[in-house]
């Protein structure tokens, strides 16, 4: 019987967990998690969006694990009961050069095996959204909504039902020795040897990297919030299903989005703003090491030199409701602030940022002898856990 440790306990850690304590009865899983409950941060704090793949590179991990991963968390919570559906998405063109980039948008989506494009007509998008203004529409009927909070307790249930452990309020120190092939993993409350640890802290990856290697960090994560705004019940009505804006290939982010929720609300945003804390879910959350940290990173400044007026906008509009409004009116211009309200949720994203100032956007994942580290997993990671973990025990464990 090999002891595996997971260090994390959010989607990913769990999905890892599930996956080897479902196919693989020679491995006892032991997970840590810092928190009191599991996924307290990224996992638990996202919009709750399946995507499908229509963003990424074709030929890249990320483009190869997507597909599959939303058709495996669909057929998982299908089976499990989990709050979910398949709703669509729609992502809009509002001038003739968002038309190339959503034409090119498509074709890469086709390109990485997405079914059911189809850009509609006038009638068609009035007919599914009313309220939303585009010179050319693409329909995504793939993507889709789920909650995620849900998954991540039946993958917990799973691991500690087939004999593995789920230890909250743990948080992970480093390692105290190496004995051959095994570590001894020193956590606050214990000491225990493990075959295998297998690193998925998200927000802390390259902290936690260095704790348990002794060595720097290949890369280097920066904080980034995203705040939303909850659609108040009067004008729910305006939103039918996932409406996109098409994204800018010179800035980073997807931009400000209308989201349809499990739970019947609907929400808009995010904006994307560098947090002054690594857990900073509120503009007054303020940690001077994690502030330190990134504002002397090289790969901060090159980024902000890079992108000095979309940092200033999302600043903005983290600020001012009526900022984070006037991107909402992009897609549907009927939006006014007084159907909003500033109550939405609040993430914050572990993005990893080259020296160079470019953002790394595919997932990576190393090896150190017995460790495992999953260095960057941004969107879609949570969508595509169930693969990623798969991938992951089939070329690391």
């Amino acid at each position: 019987m090999k002891e595996v440790a997971i260090v994390g306990g959010g989607i990913l850690g769990l999905a890892i967990g599930y996956e080897l304590s479902k196919s693989y009865l020679n491995y006892k899983v032991s997970l840590f998690e810092k928190e009191s409950s599991i996924g307290r941060h990224q996992s638990g704090n996202n919009s709750g969006v399946l995507h499908c793949g229509l963003y990424y590179k074709p030929g890249s991990l990320k483009a190869k694990l997507a597909l599959d991963g939303i058709k495996e968390m669909i057929l998982f919570c299908e089976e499990n009961k989990i709050e979910h559906e398949v709703c669509g998405k729609i992502v809009v063109a509002s001038d003739d050069r968002e038309i190339g980039l959503l034409d090119d948008l498509a074709a890469r989506g086709n390109e990485n095996g997405l079914n059911g494009l189809k850009f509609l007509n006038p009638t068609e998008l009035k007919s599914r959204e009313p309220f939303v203004r585009a010179k050319k529409a693409l329909l995504v009927p793939e993507e889709g909504i789920v909650n995620y909070g849900q998954v991540m307790q039946v993958f917990a249930q799973f691991i500690e039902n087939a004999g593995g452990t789920i230890f909250l309020n743990n948080k992970v120190i480093g390692i105290s020795s190496l004995k051959g092939n095994s570590s001894l993993l020193k956590t606050e409350n214990f000491e225990k040897e493990y075959d295998i640890i297998i690193n998925c802290t998200g927000l802390f990856s390259d902290r936690t990297y260095s704790n348990l290697t002794n060595q720097k960090s290949p890369i280097k994560i920066l904080p980034f919030r995203g705040e939303y705004m909850h659609i108040l019940n009067d004008y729910k009505h305006i939103v039918n299903h996932l409406i996109y804006p098409v994204p800018d290939p010179n800035y980073p982010f997807l931009g400000v989005h209308f989201t349809r929720m499990v739970n019947g609300g609907r929400e808009v945003g995010p904006n994307a703003v560098l947090a002054l804390k690594r857990e900073g879910y509120k503009n007054t959350d303020f940690s001077l090491y994690d502030t330190l940290e990134a504002l002397t990173y090289k790969g901060f400044l090159n980024f902000l030199a890079k992108n000095f007026n979309f940092a200033v906008g999302e600043f903005a509009s983290s600020l001012s409701k009526k900022a984070f409004v006037a991107k909402a009116k992009k897609l549907v211009p009927d939006a006014e602030e007084y159907m909003f309200s500033k109550g939405g949720t609040a993430g914050v994203r572990a993005q990893a940022i080259s020296p160079g100032g470019e953002l790394l956007m595919d997932f990576n994942i190393i090896k150190d002898k017995n460790q495992i580290h999953v260095l960057n997993a941004p969107s879609p990671g949570a969508t595509a856990s169930l693969s990623i973990a798969q991938y992951i025990i089939n070329n690391y464990v």
